[in-house]
């Protein structure tokens, strides 16, 4: 497990899986966490009693989109049930929100003292809808006394997109110019890191940490999808204490 350094470890839980420690076999190997990527039922069980060794609670999932819809969690929410979403918000002591990813970004989101947190799937698609100020929105705190932490993801060597990809964030804001560098013929490297601090910087939000890793490089650690195409996949989550 990896755990987030950042000032608020003492008032909220959070963590992201990598690929080791499961029973999980073959390009799955071996925490994969993952149903629905052709892993076998009885092994991705295995792996997710194990990640409740970890949690106070059962886990919030969800059907991930790639849209930038946020579902808000609180006593009525089903955790068994998977609603489609791509972030999701809660008050509730001790509830994990789970964000499941293999190259996406993570963005593990709380207040100052741990009264609210929330989880994103920042694959590029939802950042270039605005997830992030969708997610934000449902705070009761202001920006500046939030924390965000950016969990593992494609690093900024690694990530190829067309121009097409380029140009829906400059249409948010041509300061995302900055978050791609040209490479080859109409390709960029995107800097899916630099882009979620700038969305954050943009709605108020300073207190940013994490971002180190690259999934695609570090193959002992992380399933890729873009490196290895059938992959297993890894969460990040958050609770309150």
């Amino acid at each position: 497990m990896i755990l987030p350094n950042w000032p608020i470890q003492h008032c909220v839980g959070a963590l992201s899986t990598t690929r080791v420690g499961g029973v999980s076999c073959g390009p799955f190997e071996s925490f994969n966490l993952g149903y629905h990527v052709s892993d076998t039922s009885k092994d991705v069980d295995t792996n997710h009693k194990r990640l409740l060794d970890y949690l106070p609670r059962p886990a919030q999932w969800l059907t991930q989109v790639h849209g930038a819809d946020v579902l808000v969690v609180d006593e009525m929410t089903q955790t068994s049930l998977l609603p489609e979403a791509d972030a999701h918000y809660t008050k509730l002591r001790q509830q994990p929100l789970a964000i499941m990813t293999a190259d996406c970004l993570p963005i593990l989101i709380s207040d100052l003292n741990g009264t609210e947190v929330a989880a994103i799937h920042g694959g590029w698609k939802p950042l270039s809808k605005d997830i992030i100020a969708n997610t934000l929105a449902k705070f009761d705190s202001k920006p500046e006394h939030l924390f965000v932490w950016l969990g593992p993801a494609i690093g900024p060597q690694k990530f190829e997109v067309g121009k097409e990809v380029k140009e829906q964030f400059c249409a948010l804001n041509l300061a995302h110019q900055r978050d791609f560098n040209a490479y080859g013929d109409g390709k960029f490297l995107a800097n899916i890191y630099a882009i979620a601090k700038r969305q954050l910087a943009q709605c108020g939000v300073t207190q940013v940490f994490g971002g180190q890793y690259c999934t695609v490089s570090q193959p002992a650690l992380f399933f890729s999808y873009r490196r290895d195409g059938t992959t297993g996949r890894m969460a990040s989550l958050i609770w309150r204490n």
